[in-house]
């Protein structure tokens, strides 16, 4: 496998000149997303929050950033061979990625996910010819998946481990694109951001994107979020469950690094499902579950630091991976959801020049 230290976002290991032609053609398909900056009132008081619009990547996710980072370096390295199978445990947008990418450079896919994730990410993931193995929460669940992963390399000597949670290059790949492109969108509007927050699926988009920030702007503050019903972050251990697929799997990823973040923001999952919900009914913004809960946590971040502060989030993917969910139907409020005194007033975008 071609796992970097998690610590090591900056330096790379010498790279060989084995890549494939198609990779090329791969990467004119993934990155220079838009950035939408979405005007609202929260109690009282205008915010903008700017997010990069992730859904406008080749299979509709941010993780096609990373899916192309990793496979790219370990083709360099030589630790990926043409006709080596690719496995991967994921909560279904990593493994999307990978099944599109390892399918376009001729590479039998093989995918290990929980079975709660939508029906639609499975659907996906056999469209694009994987091999989909669903593990229950009896088998273990996401560490259950990993394990398989690991045992089926053991077996074999052409099986490459994407390992997402722990490889470096999935961070790099923000540091790398994500980070400075969200740099680059915000100086054209003479923006300089004051914090940046983004849900902790791997790691690797908070600990990317951070890093560019803070090389360029070292007081940004760099927030990761967590459901407010399964705290993992919080607690150092997995605790409870949730509704915001692709956050706060069933551990803390090797690629989070405490000292290089803020503190950890908490959104409740019933409360990301309205706020996607309202996104795409009054704004016609049809994103996520974990966008929704990107935009909350954006603005708490925003209402505490006040004034005009400039916050920044990513909105991950679109809502067409989440219409067998709860995010289809009607969800009640509760007291102290924050959805609730948020009025959604606007919003612009602007392409990517980087």
């Amino acid at each position: 496998m071609s796992a970097l230290p998690a610590r090591d976002l900056i330096s790379s290991p010498p790279l060989r000149t084995c890549e494939p032609p198609r990779l090329r053609s791969l990467a004119a398909l993934i990155g220079r997303t838009p950035l939408i900056s979405v005007r609202l009132r929260y109690r009282g008081r205008e915010h903008v929050i700017h997010a990069k619009a992730e859904h406008y990547n080749l299979t509709g996710s941010i993780k096609d950033r990373m899916a192309l980072s990793i496979l790219t370096r370990a083709y360099r390295s030589g630790a990926l061979q043409p006709g080596d199978t690719i496995a991967e445990a994921t909560s279904g947008n990593a493994g999307i990625a990978l099944a599109a990418l390892g399918r376009a450079l001729g590479h039998p896919v093989e995918i290990f996910m929980p079975d709660w994730m939508s029906e639609e990410r499975k659907c996906l993931l056999r469209s694009l010819d994987a091999r989909l193995n669903l593990v229950s929460r009896g088998a273990g669940g996401f560490l259950g998946a990993i394990a398989a992963t690991q045992q089926l390399a053991a077996t074999r000597k052409d099986v490459f481990l994407p390992c997402q949670f722990s490889n470096g290059d999935n961070a790099r790949a923000h540091l790398e694109t994500t980070g400075p492109e969200l740099l680059a969108q915000l100086a054209c509007r003479s923006l300089v951001p004051d914090a940046f927050v983004a849900g902790v699926g791997t790691g690797g988009t908070v600990m990317g994107v951070g890093a560019a920030l803070r090389a360029a702007h070292p007081g940004v503050r760099i927030h990761p979020l967590e459901p407010k019903e399964s705290p993992t972050l919080s607690t150092g251990h997995k605790i409870g469950s949730h509704r915001i697929q692709g956050i706060s799997d069933d551990f803390i990823p090797a690629l989070v690094n405490f000292r290089e973040l803020n503190e950890v923001i908490a959104v409740s999952d019933g409360d990301a499902i309205r706020m996607a919900q309202r996104l795409a009914r009054e704004l016609g913004l049809a994103v996520g579950i974990s966008s929704g809960a990107n935009l909350i946590g954006a603005v708490m971040a925003a209402d505490r630091l006040g004034g005009s502060a400039c916050v920044a989030t990513v909105f991950c993917d679109d809502n067409k991976k989440y219409l067998s969910t709860a995010l289809a139907g009607e969800e009640p409020a509760k007291d102290g959801d924050l959805s609730q005194d948020v009025e959604l007033l606007d919003f612009d975008a602007a392409c990517c020049a980087a």
